[in-house]
């Protein structure tokens, strides 16, 4: 499949070169076949595109005077515009980041799910009365906060742009997205749902560019309010740093080594299945995968081999034109990080229970072999660092304490998982776990209605349901003196 999408930069409703001519090849990682050539926005591209989003934000703008409904309205129609091109962007996102189109298909029915979701809320952004002393009468609203910026990672290039895009728009604030310069096209199409929409120009902007040149300038622009990142914690903290400069607000979706905890009292067929899954989907390539198996000795061998099982029956490729369940990784830079961590973990005393390489039918391609480690402890590099490939490090433990304690010794704190068939040690183990979000008996699993964040370098602030409208919302008190 050849591209034919768009290649231009989106702003203020024209499709643009960058300033500087200058581009970015993408290369899909199945065949390291160039893809696509788009242009790479510059700082002056991203001035451009914050003054069009300023604009589009003023107050007596068209955007900010609109009625709710209205602005619901064209959410939903950009939720249409979306799945009327739902085929082709799965191909472009599969083409670019790596992903089966199963995968990407999964990424671009949340977005459609996510927009319409709210879409409803556009018109239930409602304030408080607030009772005070005196002939008084009090009030808070919540106002939108003006111009918002996305930075986007690479591993979920669609999804992540959708999920604070829709609640940024649908507060009334206007945007610009800046995907990364390694997967910049399916964030290009939300320039041609808005287009179909028929949202205001200025309304939507997408930048693509480096994360060094495009992505600071956003982080640290003056005019920006706000920034949302999704990425790891190491440029998260580059980011907070570029928005403290303005003392812009943050909403930081970070990194993590999320636990999967499995009691001998589970359904070991259930839990074997979603902790493959929380592994190896999207090749690894997750903030929430479930990387650290911690698993009760009783049962820890028959759970690795069932887990193994699946890991070596499950087969590699782009699903395109052929039966790929799992995809490559999305560069053959973050094919060698991944083999370096894989020989750390031996190294450190880690057994390679399946995989541990390239597979040796894949002569081109990014590819990494579903791989179990065993004999894991929780000071190795492998347990404590995030690989973001498709390696799970094994640790048993012996009791519910042991297992809380091991899993809460991390810097990250995103999403845990439990698996038990114990109503009472469900709950015991999910509220003593220091982690933002905690699934019990599948994994990973989240909903545009449920918020999405973690704890300590995992992040800051939340995204998804009703959090993100305030993460999007500036609260304005109002005193009314009426003796």
């Amino acid at each position: 499949m050849e591209y034919s999408g768009p290649t231009s930069l989106y702003i203020d409703g024209d499709w643009v070169d960058a300033e500087s001519d200058a581009t970015i090849e993408t290369h899909d990682p199945a065949t390291e076949e160039l893809y696509a050539t788009v242009a790479c926005a510059g700082e002056s591209d991203v001035d451009a595109a914050v003054e069009a989003a300023t604009d589009a934000a003023a107050r007596g703008s068209e955007w900010r005077t609109m009625g709710p409904s209205e602005r619901g309205q064209l959410l939903n129609a950009m939720a249409d515009a979306i799945e009327d091109r739902k085929d082709e962007i799965t191909l472009v996102e599969s083409h670019d980041n790596g992903k089966t189109p199963f995968e990407a298909g999964m990424e671009v029915q949340m977005v459609i799910d996510t927009f319409r979701y709210y879409a409803g809320w556009t018109d239930k952004v409602t304030g408080d009365y607030n009772p005070v002393p005196g002939q008084r009468v009090n009030y808070t609203t919540r106002e939108p906060l003006g111009v918002t910026g996305h930075i986007v990672p690479w591993n979920y290039p669609f999804q992540l742009a959708g999920r604070s895009l829709a609640p940024a728009l649908a507060c009334g604030n206007s945007a610009v997205l800046k995907p990364s310069s390694q997967t910049p096209l399916s964030a290009l199409y939300y320039g041609l749902a808005a287009e179909a929409a028929g949202l205001p120009d200025g309304v939507v902007n997408v930048v693509p560019g480096t994360g060094s040149g495009a992505g600071s300038a956003v982080a640290s622009h003056p005019d920006v309010e706000h920034v949302t990142f999704t990425g790891s914690t190491e440029i998260g903290k580059r980011v907070m740093a570029d928005a403290a400069q303005n003392v812009t607000g943050v909403t930081l979706e970070l990194g993590g080594k999320g636990p999967n905890i499995v009691f001998p009292d589970a359904d070991l067929d259930a839990a074997a299945k979603g902790v493959h899954y929380g592994i190896f989907m999207n090749a690894g390539q997750m903030c929430w995968a479930g990387s650290r198996l911690l698993v009760h000795e009783d049962v820890a061998g028959e759970l690795v081999e069932k887990i193994v099982q699946r890991a070596e029956s499950t087969p590699l490729g782009s699903g395109i034109d052929d039966d790929g369940r799992m995809g490559p990784v999305v560069s053959e830079s973050h094919q060698a990080d991944i083999l370096e961590y894989i020989s750390i973990g031996t190294d450190e005393g880690a057994t390679i229970a399946c995989g541990g390489g390239r597979p040796a039918d894949k002569e081109d391609g990014y590819f990494v072999e579903p791989t179990v480690l065993t004999d894991v402890t929780n000071d190795m590099t492998v347990a404590r660092e995030e690989i973001f490939g498709p390696v799970l490090s094994v640790i048993e433990f012996d009791d519910q304490d042991e297992a809380i304690e091991i899993a809460n010794d991390s810097p990250y704190g995103l999403l845990a998982g439990i698996w038990t068939n114990g109503l009472s040690r469900a709950h015991q183990v999910a509220g003593a776990l220091d982690y933002g979000m905690v699934s019990v008996n599948e994994y990973p699993v989240t909903f545009p209605q449920t918020p999405f964040g973690g704890t300590k370098q995992s992040g800051h602030g939340r995204e998804q349901g009703e959090e993100a409208v305030r993460e999007f919302t500036q609260a304005k008190n109002i005193n009314l003196n009426i003796h």
